[in-house]
């Protein structure tokens, strides 16, 4: 999903979690409306990282599988981190996993930053293993190269998955089967990067902008 800011696309999202109630119209899921089905059960086939996540003041672990005896886990946990670039981050650790977050209750505790930040919130994410999987804007804080190996390491963990990224920069929408195009609230275009290229509409113009973008900051 992409668009510019306030085109609708984290409302969109809300929308879709059950965080925000529609005011007309209905969100089906296999023709029910999700508003029928159990809130609980719901929220459960979702694994949601949004542009504003929270992590807290419990260690790295506890973070990642919100389980005060995830020990057994650690290596399963390190290998997803390779995956997304942040095994050694992890290692690199004063108390590995067993790292508090913050210095609420440990003056040793950690502040990371906001790259890393994002990626044990991704990790996160990744250990719900749900049905369906959503990224806002989950890439902001990191590198070009990081935001890669991010996606490409989504496209592998959701296979047989739904998966909806929310993003500015268009190069992550070339990992996506369909994209759609949000503007002034409403959904404007959808389709793949070659069909909405030919259609020369608001996805065309978003893509040449920031093309012409990184053109002029590789002068």
């Amino acid at each position: 999903m992409i668009g510019d800011n306030g085109a609708g696309k984290t409302s969109f999202i809300k929308l879709l979690c059950r965080l925000y109630e529609p005011d007309e119209g209905q969100i089906l899921i296999n023709g029910r409306d999700i508003r029928q089905l159990d809130y609980g059960a719901y929220q459960g086939i979702l694994s949601v990282v949004f542009q504003d996540y929270k992590l807290f003041s419990f260690s790295v672990r506890e973070n990642i599988l919100f389980d005060e005896d995830g020990a057994d886990r650690d290596q399963e946990i390190l290998q997803k981190a390779e995956y997304l670039g942040a095994d050694h981050m992890l290692k690199d650790l004063p108390r590995g996993l067993d790292t508090l977050l913050f210095k609420d209750y440990d003056a040793e505790g950690v502040n990371l930053s906001g790259g890393e930040g994002q990626k044990v919130a991704i990790l996160r994410a990744l250990f719900r293993d749900s049905e369906i999987m959503i990224l806002d804007e989950p890439t902001a804080a990191l590198d070009p190269d990081a935001e890669k190996k991010i996606y490409e390491s989504f496209r592998t963990f959701s296979k047989d998955k739904t998966a909806v990224y929310i993003s500015h920069r268009l190069a992550s929408a070339r990992y996506c089967d369909m994209i759609l195009v949000f503007k002034d609230g409403r959904l404007c275009e959808q389709g793949d990067h070659e069909s909405l290229m030919a259609l020369g509409g608001e996805y065309k113009r978003l893509y040449q902008i920031q093309a012409e973008y990184y053109a002029e900051k590789t002068q």
